[in-house]
């Protein structure tokens, strides 16, 4: 009897990412936030919205909601991240 072993590890190493450039401030600026639609997130989102605003100067929060808790942001979501100056991804049970 003869045994195969299959390796099913990647060649080589994927390029590595690179963060974003820190803002310097979050004056004036646009935040989106991307729920996972779970009810945790809620709550949370609210506080975080008033805070930005009050405390830091936001001009305008965008809240979206995934259409499946488990699964990548949806591509018209995805699409609208450009015109956003930051991002906040919320998970919540």
């Amino acid at each position: 009897m003869t045994f195969r072993v299959l390796d099913p590890t990647a060649e080589k190493a994927p390029p590595a990412g690179k963060a974003a450039p820190r803002l310097a401030s979050l004056e004036g600026k646009t935040i989106g936030f991307i729920s996972n639609g779970k009810e945790g997130t809620k709550g949370f989102f609210r506080h975080l919205d008033r805070m930005l605003r009050e405390e830091h100067g936001v001009a305008k929060v965008v809240s979206r909601t995934k259409s499946n808790y488990s699964a990548p942001a949806d591509a018209g979501i995805v699409a609208e991240i450009k015109s956003w100056d930051a991002v906040v991804s919320g998970i919540g049970d």
